[in-house]
């Protein structure tokens, strides 16, 4: 599959927080670093993630904002 995304990080499912629509997978990218995305419960099925299974996060955003102390 080809995506114009360029932010493509490859990973581990880590953890599935289940809900009634929505549902919070987490991956582990490396380096002690941890993605979280919500995603509808019926993705999660048809995209057959369970923990173990890898993934890959695409991040396409048009903004991101930073902050510190």
């Amino acid at each position: 599959m080809k995506l114009s995304a360029r932010n493509q990080l490859k990973g581990k499912v880590v953890g599935i927080e289940e809900g009634s629509v929505n549902g919070i997978v987490k991956i582990d990218i490396g380096g002690g670093n941890v993605i979280s995305s919500t995603i509808s419960m019926a993705a999660i099925k048809d995209l057959g993630l369970s923990v173990g299974s890898e993934a890959t996060a695409i991040v396409k955003a048009t903004s991101v904002m930073l902050m510190v102390d």
